[in-house]
């Protein structure tokens, strides 16, 4: 279900805090699935549209970007202060519990055990990902370059990467920089 604008918002700084809390204790190396869902499924603090425009954003500044998607919801919501009550949300407890768990498998970190959990944790995060890009799809329906194009632009990225080996740099500056000039003319004609 795709909505124009989210139905709720946060009632607080203490729900933000609480909120993104949550949210990074479920997600160890990536929670892109669960903000998604938490947001924009759950709580309907976004719209499907908002939470691919915010992401993308965030992607594009500097940092991790569930940290920089607190800080811009935190922001959007309750100024500065709910900035930084979702950064100190979506931070403090989680390094917290990374330094007692690090502290406390200190002995246990090169055993071939570790190594094949990790393994495993990865792949289901990679499927997690894949998982919620299949779910943000519907946003394509209103973006201005239209579903083909986007999804060229995806097919050219993936080839880039996958089957061409190329540095992720190129394909972003490459494939990236003609997205940006399609969306750019596709947006001018919308405005005519």
């Amino acid at each position: 279900m795709t909505t124009t604008h989210a139905k709720t918002q946060p009632r607080d700084k203490t729900d933000l805090f609480v909120s993104f809390t949550l949210l990074a204790l479920q997600g160890f190396g990536g929670v892109l699935a669960v903000v998604q869902r938490e947001l924009v499924e759950k709580k309907q603090w976004l719209t499907t549209e908002e939470f691919v425009e915010d992401w993308a954003v965030a992607q594009t500044l500097p940092g991790p970007n569930v940290v920089n998607l607190s800080l811009m919801i935190g922001g959007r919501y309750f100024g500065w202060a709910g900035a930084l009550s979702a950064l100190a949300g979506i931070l403090l407890l989680p390094t917290v519990l990374a330094l007692v768990l690090a502290a406390a498998i200190a002995g246990f970190v090169d055993s071939t055990l570790a190594h094949n959990m990790l393994r495993g944790m990865g792949a289901v995060s990679a499927g997690l990902i894949i998982a919620t890009g299949i779910k943000l799809t519907s946003a394509l329906k209103s973006n201005p370059m239209g579903q083909v194009a986007c999804w060229g632009f995806a097919a050219l990225a993936f080839s880039g990467i996958a089957l061409l080996r190329l540095p992720l740099a190129a394909v972003l500056l490459g494939v990236g920089g003609l997205a940006c000039v399609w969306a750019w003319v596709c947006i001018g004609k919308a405005q005519v």
